[in-house]
């Protein structure tokens, strides 16, 4: 009778181990496919265990404090939604002399890249590739948590810099990232949300003068410098809406060599920029002639992106370019960047950025600059996306399409 019990013990608990459903630690990890924002997501899960999602209903934004308070990607629809922002995954596990371009689509750097008050080129340096390096603090090191939550992170790095001038800098950064719901994007674009789904966030981005001394027109003074990431379609083009009601040339086109004719072109108040990844190009708008929204629009894939951030037309900005000749307090409010291939045949990408500058920051000690920049990406019926390109952009998808 004893060891009919045993026996009778033992069957039910082999019974019970081979019916129980698997721990999800035992589950075998569900395979996303590659250009899904999960995909990305478990990607860089892998490079940043401290890795943050903040999230509105189906829509979702990564954000990482190890990779310079970047925000990596975005979507729409959930996990298997389509990633929206430009991952370079070769970039990681590897170091860079120049720059470690691990992607994202919004990250924050400081200015002037270029002329007498560089960040990028020590005192002296000629300013050539060799010798562009971008500083450690925006480029590798990685920044502070202050407060997280689902909707909304603060991060903040203090960091010491010389310019090329040799005047040193003591600055904090504080970033605030918030992803945004219907309510606040209708507002912030002015528009009614119909027939799309929409992703969107905003960035607060400050920095402050944490040392001894102003920073003035003869030491020089940074900049925030926010770039946005986005892979490129055979029939992606960059919208700049740009202010008619001045004088003076509206883009410098030949900060990497003049752009092609037929990458780049002006038709009633809108600059059309040809963003397919396949030649290198950057462009630039000044303050006097900048408006405070860009976008792009790919056509294969039906993504309206529009950005939106501040802008200044009586303040001073500073000149970005690999030169040392002119003004370097007359510079460009707005950019605009094409990949493609170097000279001798190898690419970064493909991708292309839209990026907004803010002024100078002649801040005297304790003294703080702030500049917002927002991202909105809509994927919807061609009717509801022509709609908010319309009204935001101020040109149909039809002219978009017809530009270039």
């Amino acid at each position: 009778m004893k060891n009919i019990l045993i026996f009778t013990v033992t069957l039910t608990m082999v019974l019970a181990c081979k019916e129980a459903p698997k721990q999800p630690s035992q589950m075998e990890a569900k395979t996303y496919e590659k250009g899904s924002f999960a995909y990305d997501e478990t990607f860089l899960k892998k490079q940043d265990a401290g890795l943050i999602v903040l999230q509105q209903d189906s829509s979702k934004v990564i954000v990482s404090a190890k990779y310079q308070a970047k925000v990596f990607t975005s979507t729409v629809d959930g996990n298997e939604g389509k990633t929206l922002g430009w991952v370079n995954y070769d970039a990681f596990g590897k170091q860079n002399a120049h720059m470690n371009a691990y992607g994202g689509e919004n990250r924050f750097w400081l200015g002037p890249e270029g002329n007498v008050f560089s960040l990028y080129f020590k005192p002296k340096a000629e300013m050539t590739f060799e010798n562009w390096k971008t500083p450690a603090p925006i480029d590798t090191e990685p920044w502070t948590v202050n407060s997280s939550n689902n909707i909304s992170v603060t991060l903040e790095k203090q960091m010491q810099l010389k310019n090329y001038a040799d005047s040193d800098f003591n600055i904090k950064a504080v970033r605030e990232i918030s992803i945004l719901d219907k309510s606040n994007i209708e507002r912030l674009l002015k528009i009614n949300l119909k027939d799309t789904k929409v992703v969107a966030y905003q960035t607060k981005n400050s920095i402050e003068n944490i040392g001894d001394t102003a920073w003035t027109e003869t030491t020089g003074a940074p900049c925030i410098w926010m770039l946005d990431m986005f892979p490129p379609s055979e029939e992606t083009t960059i919208v700049i809406p740009y202010n008619t009601k001045t004088e003076g040339n509206v883009a410098t086109t030949d900060y990497f060599g003049q752009i092609p004719e037929d990458r780049v072109t002006l038709n009633e108040g809108v600059l059309y920029f040809k963003a397919d990844g396949k030649s290198r190009g950057k462009l630039g708008i000044n303050p006097v002639r900048a408006t405070n929204v860009a976008g792009s629009y790919d056509a294969i894939n039906s993504i309206l992106t529009i950005t939106l951030f501040d802008v200044d037309p009586e303040a001073t900005y500073l000149n970005q370019e690999w030169k040392l000749e002119g003004d370097p307090l007359i510079g460009d409010a707005i950019n605009a960047y094409n990949d493609g291939p170097l000279e001798d045949g190898s690419q970064m990408g493909p991708f292309y950025e839209i990026e907004s500058v803010s002024p100078a920051a002649f801040l005297k000690p304790g003294e703080t600059l702030t500049h917002d920049h927002a991202v909105f990406h809509f994927i919807g019926k061609a009717e509801a996306l022509n709609a908010i390109s319309e009204s935001v952009l101020g040109v149909s998808l039809e002219k978009i399409n017809n530009a270039l």
